[in-house]
């Protein structure tokens, strides 16, 4: 289960997420469904079906968990492989 503690750690793909902040000024306040991640990028998909890569390392992302809450997440903290963010220590956040 996802819970705002484990998000780091968990699976990113199918959850809704909206950029907050961005060093890219146009990437501000896109939201959409994360169809993919890589190490450094998710792409999202927008309501308009549009396909939009994000650097992780540029952004603050805000996450909607399936249990309806908001989670703000700097993106420094997801830079790495889907496979190694969840074996990595991280620190409170």
């Amino acid at each position: 289960m996802i819970t705002p503690e484990n998000l780091v750690r968990h699976e990113l793909i199918g959850l809704q997420a909206m950029i907050r902040l961005s060093s890219n000024p146009q990437l501000s306040g896109i939201s959409g469904r994360i169809i993919d991640e890589s190490r450094n990028t998710l792409i999202l998909e927008t309501s308009e079906g549009r396909e939009v890569t994000i650097v992780k390392d540029q952004c603050e992302i805000s996450f909607r968990l399936p249990s309806g809450e908001s989670v703000r997440v700097d993106g420094r903290l997801l830079v790495a492989r889907p496979e190694d963010r969840i074996k990595k220590k991280l620190p409170k956040w």
